[in-house]
């Protein structure tokens, strides 16, 4: 653990990394009704963080008090989507927020992600940002949720907030997609019932003397962690290594950083915390995805690590 981090690493002395390798990396956004109202901000305010502020008192007036209690996919959400779009306050977040179907989408490449101790990456393009502090599925070959890690899904709220199509280049950036400290497999001790009550903390320190400190809770959730895999992972589409599943969150940091109004954005040496007790505590460096190591070791580079080692059975 004390040779992971960048700046103080001895390449030739063991490192921690992500715990999967050929794993597909997926991950399911707009799962909490707090964060999706975030969304229909962000798209409101067109990436603006100063604009974000007035239309959230707005959206905020005019359905927040609805979305809480609303099974997705149910006649009650079918009810509210006709009402809202009556009220021209219809959005594509609340179409996978409420709608039948959730939001999937690919978080990163295997064997992309970082590990604990790791830097992570924000575009340096990007002024308005955050961590997202998420429960991830560990999920097999067929279908079965086996265990679970921690996940921070680094997001670009302004590129996203731009434009929804843009969310490959908001979401999937060199060290944006963070996992650990380990994999928990499930057994007497620790089920999937301890993954529906958990609840998040997320810490956010910077080289400012700025502190965020909040929480992100499971029982939020308005989608079961169940129907997400089966979401993912059907007759539809396989995974034949089995995939990791970030879950979403509940964290849509609103806190201002600098100007009033202006909200949270992440700056360089921020350190992240994640953390829950049951699967420990990820922390992670804040960096330029331009600045921290490329990542240059793919599937081909393991097959031939392995070939090297005489690890590849006939």
């Amino acid at each position: 653990m004390a040779n992971t981090p960048s700046n103080r690493r001895d390449p030739a002395k063991p490192y921690l990394l992500a715990p999967t390798d050929l794993q597909a990396i997926k991950a399911c956004g707009v799962t909490f009704a707090a964060s999706m109202l975030e969304r229909v901000i962000e798209e409101r305010a067109k990436g603006d963080p100063g604009a974000a502020e007035g239309i959230r008192r707005v959206i905020a007036k005019e359905i927040g008090g609805d979305l809480r209690r609303i099974k997705p996919g149910s006649p009650e959400a079918e009810t509210l989507k006709q009402a809202l779009i009556e009220r021209g306050m219809w959005s594509q977040y609340l179409e996978v927020g409420i709608g039948p179907y959730a939001e999937v989408f690919t978080k990163a490449q295997p064997m992309s992600a970082v590990g604990v101790g790791a830097d992570i990456g924000i575009h340096p393009e990007s002024s308005w940002n955050n961590p997202e502090p998420e429960v991830v599925l560990v999920i097999d070959p067929a279908g079965r949720i086996v265990g679970a890690t921690l996940g921070n899904d680094v997001n670009l709220r302004d590129f996203e907030g731009r434009s929804a199509l843009l969310l490959g280049r908001a979401k999937d950036n060199n060290g944006s997609a963070a996992l650990g400290p380990f994999i928990r497999l499930f057994d007497d001790t620790f089920t999937i019932d301890d993954l529906r009550q958990a609840d998040l903390s997320v810490k956010v320190t910077g080289l400012d003397q700025f502190v965020l400190d909040d929480r992100s809770s499971m029982r939020e959730i308005s989608r079961d962690v169940t129907d997400l895999a089966k979401q993912t992972l059907s007759r539809n589409h396989q995974y034949p290594d089995g995939l990791v599943l970030y879950v979403g969150t509940m964290f849509a940091p609103i806190k201002d950083r600098g100007a009033p109004g202006m909200g949270f954005t992440h700056k360089i040496d921020d350190v992240v915390t994640v953390a829950t007790p049951k699967l420990g505590a990820l922390v992670n460096r804040v960096r330029l995805t331009t600045e921290i190591e490329p990542w240059t070791f793919g599937s081909r580079a393991l097959m031939e690590n392995l070939a090297r080692r005489g690890l590849l059975a006939r």
